[in-house]
């Protein structure tokens, strides 16, 4: 818009130029005036009366004239108003058409036509440059009204509707567009704004939708909880009495039930990650930490080594501020991980380090490559080679591991160098 009067302003600068440089060459003296065959005539009857003693009254003119002395003292005037003296001088400035009257050879003054028409010229140039000056300030005024109106009307509303259209490409469906009925969008303005308030709408069931199946899945995942638990414990009363009254040597019935049990605990495992993962997209993935022992990581490490291939370093006796119970799913995560991924041995060390406790988890597996790192933490994330290995999963352990660190505030770091290490963070009291 600015842009716009800018314009007006140079315009309005190159006309009053333009008027300026009109009344400057129009007001200069170009050449003398040119004197009619009928001023000759009339001059030179004025002269013949003078010199003959003839009545000037007598002579007929459209035009004033005075008779002179050579002095320029003013003998007769036809307007009878005339007094001073009219020199050649003043003629010629004037521009006056004049004649020298002669007795003889003896001069004995001039006869002056008083011929306004430099006065006439000079209103009318005047009038012509104010005529000028008052045609350009209305033109400049009225296009200051269209601009002002176009502004108003045109300009201002289609940035309005601009910036609602970003804002919804931004997703902010909660501010109404402002409408005004007097200008040309107001209809359109009001049917964008319709637009927005469907849209509203129809996000807000959207949101409404996808809520009620995310807690149809937790409570699904959590209904599910009970027959699987169920499963491994018929599954391990049958694995003892079998191993009770088999005699020496190994029964296959046995090994039959512990795949029951294997597959039965992944599915609890895909289970109780299914159902974090959709606490945390509901929001009610809680953490609540609170002061405790740092004693509580080995007991948390002992529960999760099934397989007694963790060796764990000297733990600092701290105290810590975690939830013992999300503590416990990061790190049964990530040891569960290295189990089905690595099948190496873990080894387990501490450090203290700026308020946090450093808990570094290693195996010494095939590890994961540079590129996928910073990914492998993403929701339902799974690297390139996992469709090489035999293992199934959901890329949801590390996922669940970092978001639950960070709502403890601490932090996951993973690294991969000679296998695979995870570095937790855990804060200190």
């Amino acid at each position: 818009m600015r842009k716009f009067y800018k314009i007006i302003i140079l315009i309005a600068a190159v006309y009053l130029i333009g008027i300026a440089a009109f009344a400057f060459l129009s007001g200069r003296k170009i050449g003398s005036s040119s004197i009619s065959e009928q001023d000759v005539l009339l001059l030179n009857d004025i002269a013949y009366a003078v010199k003959e003693n003839g009545e000037l009254e007598s002579i007929e003119s459209d035009k004033d004239f005075v008779v002179t002395d050579t002095a320029g003292n003013v003998i007769y005037a036809s307007n009878g108003e005339m007094e001073g003296s009219v020199t050649v001088q003043t003629a010629i400035k004037n521009r006056y058409p004049y004649v020298g009257i002669l007795s003889g050879d003896r001069l004995m003054g001039y006869a002056v036509l008083i011929d306004d028409g430099a006065a006439v010229y000079s209103s009318m140039r005047l009038t012509l440059i104010v005529c000028l000056s008052l045609a350009g300030m209305l033109i400049i005024l009225g296009a200051i009204i269209l601009v002002t109106y176009m502004d108003r009307n045109l300009i201002t509303p289609f940035k309005k509707m601009e910036g609602f259209a970003s804002k919804v490409a931004e997703g902010n469906l909660d501010e109404p567009l402002e409408m005004d009925r007097h200008n040309v969008f107001g209809k359109f303005s009001e049917s964008f704004d319709i637009m927005r308030t469907e849209l509203k709408t129809s996000r807000e069931r959207e949101l409404a939708l996808q809520k009620k199946e995310r807690e149809l899945v937790a409570s699904l995942s959590h209904d599910l909880k009970t027959p699987i638990t169920g499963i491994k414990l018929t599954t391990e009363l049958l694995k003892a009495k079998h191993e009770m009254s088999a005699s020496s040597g190994e029964d296959p019935e046995i090994e039959k039930l512990n795949n029951i049990w294997q597959k039965a605990d992944e599915i609890d495992n895909l289970v109780s990650d299914l159902f974090s993962s959709t606490l945390d997209d509901l929001g009610e993935f809680k953490v609540s930490c609170r002061d405790e022992e740092s004693g509580v990581i080995s007991d948390i490490i002992r529960r999760y080594d099934d397989r007694a291939m963790v060796t764990e370093g000297d733990l600092p006796k701290v105290i810590i501020n975690v939830d013992v119970k999300r503590l416990s799913q990061v790190i049964g995560n990530i040891i569960t991980n290295s189990y089905k991924y690595a099948g190496t041995k873990i080894d387990v060390s501490y450090g203290l380090i700026d308020g946090f406790l450093e808990m570094k988890i290693r195996d010494y597996g095939p590890g994961v490559p540079e590129d996928e790192l910073s990914l492998i933490a993403n929701k339902f994330y799974r690297g390139k080679n996992w469709r090489e290995s035999e293992q199934d999963g959901n890329g949801l352990g590390l996922y669940i591991a970092n978001t639950l660190m960070q709502k403890m505030n601490g932090e996951l770091i993973p690294e991969s160098r000679d296998g695979f290490i995870v570095t937790l963070l855990i804060p200190l009291s």
